[in-house]
Formats: C-alpha cells, structure tokens, sequence
C-alpha cells in the first residue's frame, strides 16, 4: 500500500510539460511538412517556367539568327542593284 501512495504523489508536472512540447513539435513538423509541400510545387512550377523561357530563348536566337541573314540578303541585293544602276546610267541612254 506504501508504492500506491507513492505513486498518487508523483509530480506529474514535467510529464504534463513533456506533453506540451511533443504537442508543439508535432505541430511544428506538421507546418514544415506543409511548407515543404508548397516548396516542392514552387519548384515544380518554377522549373516548367524556366524550360518556357528556355524555349523562348532559343526561338529568339533562332529568329535573330533568320534576321541577321536576312540583312545581309538585303545589303547583298542592295550592292547588285547600285551596281546595275551605275551600268545603266554609264550607258547613256
């Protein structure tokens, strides 16, 4: 009969704080389970809009590649038709 007594005067006190903190840390692991859940859908989101830009990119070099080739065509064309305006006008016609 002396350990029952013994036993109703235990301090539960720390048990009681003991709880307390496990309950914040599962709370605590609750939010950054949360938190690395939006993360992993940032970065999911983030990297389809950097493989967009990639894209983007490389279709603008592309076009400015076509530019670019496209002006030298023109000073190309430009230079022939100086050229045969300066053979018609030494023709004095």
């Amino acid at each position: 009969m002396a350990k029952a007594v013994m036993t109703r005067g235990v301090d539960l006190e720390p048990i009681d704080r003991l709880e307390e903190k496990l309950k914040k840390l599962v709370n605590l692991i609750d939010r950054l389970r949360d938190d690395n859940a939006r993360a992993a859908q940032d970065n999911d989101r983030l990297a389809r809009e950097l493989d967009g830009m990639r894209s983007r990119i490389a279709e603008a070099e592309g076009a400015d590649t076509e530019l670019s080739a496209l002006r030298e065509e023109r000073e190309l064309v430009r230079s022939r038709v100086t050229e045969m305006l300066q053979q018609l006008e030494g023709l004095n016609l």
